[in-house]
C-alpha cells in the first residue's frame, strides 16, 4: 500500500511568487469553472470548505454550523445558516485551478444560482446520502438544463445516519434518467463510511485519520468486487459511445486502458451524454482528493468549451472570440456586491484576451469607458490581489462607476456585446412602510443599491397608492432585504401586502347634463355641456367624441371639456374612489356666456357631468386579472387546479414540458398576493410560476361590496 495524499502537502508554496501575485498563474486548458448546485443543505457549502482546507487554500476547516465558513460570510449568512450569496473560490490542485463557485440552494435566491451558471463551463449537482434528489435538486438541474451545461454528481454526507448510496443512485436514475453513471461507490455507509471505490482505476482509497489529508490506495474489498465491476463495466459503455475510436476498440474485445476511460468520459461529459456520480463526506473529509481529481480530469476546460459568440454593438452581426490572450478582450459582469470597506465590488469572466491592474476597460453594453483599479481574485471575503486576469478566469474589482450585473467589458477598438443573463422574474410582492416617518428617501436609495447586488429585487412607486412596492423571489427573500435595509442603511420597515389597483366603469349608456354657474360681482364663471356616457369594450380605455352642432359649444372650448373629462378619470370612480376605464363621452350640447364663459368653466361643468353620469350609468367595480402559468409535476396537477378554481380562477389549458405539465389559468390579482407561498405549499415547493397582467373584469357583487366598504374606511380614517 502506498500513501496518495502528497499532492496536498503543499500546494501552498505556488501561492506567493515573484512580483506580488499570490496565486500562480494558470494556463487556459487548466482552469475548471464549476458551479456547485443543490438542494439546500446538502453540503455545497461544507464540500467547498473541505476543497479549500485540503487544497492548501485555508489554514483551517471553515464550518457553517459555528459560522466560521470562509464561503458564506455575509452577516445574514452566518445568522440563518444557509447560503444566500453565490460565493467564488479558487482551489488550487495539481497544476490546475478550480474556480468554485458556491451557490444558495433556498429557491428565494435563484438569481444567484443563475449569475453563476451563465459563467460556469461545467456544474457539480449535489445530492445528500439521506435525502436523494430533492425538491430544490430538480429546480436547479433544470437551470442547468436552460443552460445546458455539462455536469457531474455527487452524493455528499456520506457519513450521516441512514445514508443510503444506492437508493440515492436510483432516485437520480429515476428522475434524470439512463445517463447517470456511476464512477465511484462507497466503502461503508454512515457512521462506517471510510472512503472510495474508483471505478476508473479499479482500486480503493481509505482515509486512516481525522485530518482527511491521509488516505491509503489499497485493492477493491472483496464484499464490494462483484458490484464495483458491474457499475465500471457500464461506465467503459458510456466512455466507449463517445469516441469511435474507442467504440471500435470497445467492440473489438479489447480492454480500455486507464486514460481511455478518462478521455472517453471526458468527452461524455462535455456532450451531456452522461453525469459521472462520485461520492464524499465533506465533513470527515472523506474522498475530497479524488473527487478534486475527477473535475479536473472529466470537467471542461474554457479551451474544451470553445469560443463564446456575442454581437457587434449596434448592429446585429455576430462575432466570437477565442478563449485566447491573444484575442481582443472580452468579459461578462455576473455579480456586483456592496463591501462596507471598498464599495461597490464588480464580479467578471474573462471569455478572451487580457485585462490589468490601473487600466482601462470599455462597457459595450453601455458606450461608457471604465477605470480598473487593482483587479483581485476572492476567496470568500478575502481579496487576493493580482497584476492581470486572462481568458477563462474569474475575477473582481471594486468601484465600477457605470458597470452593472449583466453588461459586457472589452477592448474598445474591438467591442462585442456577450448574451445578458436572464434573471427569473419577481414572484411576490409587498408594500414597504417605514417604522418612522421621513424614512422615505433613506428606503429608496437602500432600495437601490440593493438592486445593484440583486436583480431579483425590483421596487417601484405605485402612482396610484403611492405605496412603495419591492417584488422579490419569496417571503425569505423579502425578509432579508427588510434586514439589509436596517443593517447598511438605518431604516426599519414593515412589509405589508400591497393595494389592488382595482378599476370604475360604467354599464349603461346615459345622458347627463354639466352646469357650472358662478357670479361673484366681477365677471363670472359659466360653462354648459350636454354629455352622452357610454361603455367601452374591456381594455378601450378612454375615447372622447365632439358631436357638437351649431356652435352650442364654442369651438375653443372643446379641447378644455375633453382635459376636464381626463383629468377628473383618475379619481373619477363614484363607488370607490378608484380610476374610470372604457367610458366613452361624446359631447352633443350646451351653451355659453359672450362674457362669463372660460376654459376652466367648461372642464368644471365636464367633470361634473361625468361625476353625475357614473351614478346613473350603474357603475361597477373591475378587478384585475392576471394571466398564471405554473408547471408543475403530474402528480400535483390535481391539487394546482383545485387551488385556482377556489381562487375564482378559469383553467385554460395544459401543456406537457418533459416530466411537468404547465397549467395556464386567469385569476384575480387579488388571490394572487401570496401564491408563492401557497403553491410551495401545495406541491412541496416543486412547482414554478410566471404572472402577467391579463385584463380588467366586474368584480363579484361581495367583492365589490367589501372593497367599497374598504374604500370607504380608509376615508374616513
Amino acid at each position: 500500500m502506498s500513501i496518495c495524499c502528497k499532492q496536498a502537502v503543499n500546494c501552498r508554496a505556488a501561492i506567493r511568487l515573484k512580483g506580488g501575485d499570490r496565486l500562480k498563474k494558470y494556463k487556459v486548458d487548466q482552469l475548471r469553472n464549476l458551479a456547485v448546485v443543490s438542494h439546500g443543505g446538502a453540503g455545497k457549502t461544507t464540500l467547498a470548505e473541505a476543497m479549500l482546507y485540503l487544497s492548501g487554500g485555508v489554514d483551517r476547516f471553515g464550518k457553517v454550523d459555528e459560522g466560521t465558513s470562509t464561503m458564506d460570510y455575509d452577516p445574514d449568512e452566518v445568522k440563518r445558516k444557509i447560503s444566500i450569496n453565490a460565493s467564488v473560490a479558487p482551489v488550487e490542485w495539481k497544476d490546475h485551478k478550480i474556480n468554485f463557485i458556491d451557490t444558495p440552494g433556498y429557491s428565494d435566491f435563484v438569481g444567484e444560482v443563475v449569475g453563476a451558471l451563465r459563467v460556469a463551463d461545467s456544474v457539480l449537482v449535489a445530492v445528500d446520502a439521506v435525502s436523494g434528489v430533492e425538491v430544490g435538486t430538480e429546480l436547479m438541474w433544470r437551470r442547468v438544463e436552460e443552460y445546458d451545461l455539462p455536469r457531474m454528481i455527487v452524493i455528499s454526507r456520506m457519513d450521516r445516519e441512514n445514508a443510503n448510496f444506492n437508493k440515492a443512485v436510483e432516485s437520480l436514475t429515476e428522475i434524470f434518467g439512463n445517463r447517470v453513471a456511476v464512477a465511484q461507490i462507497p466503502i461503508g455507509e454512515g457512521d462506517k463510511f471510510r472512503g472510495v471505490v474508483d471505478l476508473i482505476k479499479m482500486k480503493a482509497y481509505v482515509w486512516e485519520d481525522a485530518s482527511g489529508k491521509k488516505f491509503v490506495e489499497t485493492d477493491i474489498p472483496a464484499d464490494l468486487a462483484d458490484i464495483a465491476e458491474e457499475h465500471r463495466e457500464k461506465l467503459i459503455e458510456f466512455a466507449a459511445e463517445s469516441d469511435e475510436e474507442l467504440l471500435d476498440k470497445y467492440l473489438e474485445g479489447e480492454a480500455l486502458t486507464e486514460d481511455d476511460i478518462k478521455a472517453g468520459l471526458a468527452k461524455a461529459v462535455l456532450s451531456r451524454s452522461a453525469y459521472p456520480v462520485f461520492c464524499i463526506s465533506g465533513m470527515k473529509l472523506i474522498g475530497i482528493q479524488p473527487l478534486m481529481d475527477a473535475i479536473i480530469s472529466l470537467c471542461p476546460s474554457p479551451v474544451a468549451v470553445g469560443p463564446v459568440k456575442g454581437i457587434v454593438p449596434n448592429s446585429e452581426d455576430t462575432i466570437e472570440r477565442k478563449p485566447e490572450e491573444t484575442e481582443p478582450f472580452s468579459a461578462l459582469v455576473f455579480k456586483t456586491m456592496a463591501d462596507p470597506f471598498v464599495g461597490k465590488i464588480t464580479m467578471f469572466r474573462v471569455y478572451s484576451g487580457v485585462v490589468k491592474s490601473d487600466s482601462q476597460v470599455y462597457n459595450a453594453s453601455r458606450d461608457k469607458t471604465e477605470r480598473f483599479g487593482q483587479i483581485f481574485l476572492t476567496k470568500g471575503k478575502q481579496q487576493v490581489a493580482v497584476s492581470e486576469v486572462g481568458p477563462g478566469d474569474i475575477a473582481g474589482v471594486a468601484k465600477l462607476a457605470d458597470t452593472t450585473t449583466g453588461d459586457t467589458l472589452a477592448d474598445k477598438d474591438n467591442p462585442i456585446i456577450l448574451p445578458k443573463i436572464q434573471f427569473p422574474s419577481s414572484v411576490l410582492s409587498m408594500a414597504v412602510k417605514p417604522k418612522s416617518k421621513g424614512d422615505e428617501d433613506k428606503i429608496s436609495q437602500g432600495l437601490a443599491r440593493l438592486m445593484e447586488e440583486d436583480p431579483t429585487l425590483k421596487y417601484d412607486k405605485d402612482a396610484e397608492s403611492s405605496e412603495l412596492v419591492v417584488s422579490g423571489m419569496g417571503e425569505v427573500h423579502l425578509d432579508i432585504m427588510a434586514d439589509r435595509l436596517k443593517r447598511k442603511f438605518g431604516v426599519e420597515v414593515t412589509l405589508e401586502e400591497p393595494k389592488i389597483p382595482y378599476r370604475e366603469t360604467i354599464k349603461n349608456t346615459v345622458k347627463v347634463e354639466g352646469k357650472h354657474k358662478k357670479q361673484t360681482g366681477g365677471r363670472g364663471q359659466y360653462g354648459h355641456v350636454w354629455i352622452e356616457m357610454s361603455p367601452l369594450p374591456a381594455g378601450s380605455g378612454f375615447e372622447f367624441e365632439d358631436k357638437v352642432f351649431g356652435g352650442a359649444v364654442p369651438r375653443q372650448f372643446i379641447p378644455a371639456v375633453e382635459k376636464g373629462l381626463r383629468e377628473a378619470l383618475p379619481e373619477g370612480g363614484v363607488l370607490a374612489g378608484f380610476p374610470l376605464i372604457d367610458i366613452k363621452c361624446s359631447l352633443y350640447d350646451g351653451s355659453s356666456h359672450p362674457v362669463d364663459s372660460s376654459e376652466m368653466a367648461f372642464k368644471i361643468a365636464a367633470q361634473l357631468a361625468l361625476k353625475k353620469g357614473c351614478q346613473d350609468a350603474n357603475p361597477i367595480i373591475l378587478e384585475p386579472i392576471l394571466k398564471v402559468e405554473v408547471t408543475v409535476p403530474e402528480e400535483y396537477m390535481g391539487d394546482v387546479m383545485g387551488d385556482f378554481n377556489k381562487k375564482r380562477g378559469r383553467i385554460l389549458g395544459m401543456e406537457p414540458e418533459g416530466r411537468y405539465q404547465v397549467v395556464k389559468a386567469l385569476v384575480p390579482m387579488s388571490e394572487m398576493a401570496k401564491y408563492s407561498i401557497d403553491l410551495r405549499a401545495m406541491t412541496g415547493g416543486r412547482a414554478t410560476f410566471t404572472t402577467e397582467f391579463s385584463h380588467y373584469e366586474e368584480a363579484p357583487a361581495n367583492i365589490a361590496a367589501r372593497v367599497i366598504e374598504e374604500a370607504k374606511k380608509e376615508k374616513e380614517a
